[in-house]
């Protein structure tokens, strides 16, 4: 599986790479190398966040199956207990 990044996308995230650079390791890094990083991490760590990211969708939707069968559930049976409640009446 690859992971898609949009052109303006990647731009900003190569932008975001160099001022980290700048800033936090005192160090100025060039477009290419930072561009070379972003894609090293994308393929290295991408499918990593991206499995996580499955996998939380997967038990969000879980949970919502599980309240839809709450919510829709009808009771069977339930002619006689109607019937006996409405006689009490």
């Amino acid at each position: 599986m690859t992971i898609e990044i949009s052109k303006e996308v990647r731009q900003q995230a190569i932008s975001s790479i160099e001022r980290y650079f700048l800033e936090n390791m005192d160090e100025k890094i060039g477009n290419i190398t930072a561009g070379a990083l972003l894609s090293f991490f994308v393929e290295e760590i991408g499918p990593v966040i991206y499995n996580i990211a499955v996998a939380e969708v997967q038990e969000r939707i879980q949970t919502h199956v599980m309240e839809i069968d709450l919510e829709v559930n009808e009771h069977a049976f339930q002619y006689w207990r109607k019937y006996d409640q409405a006689k009490k009446k």
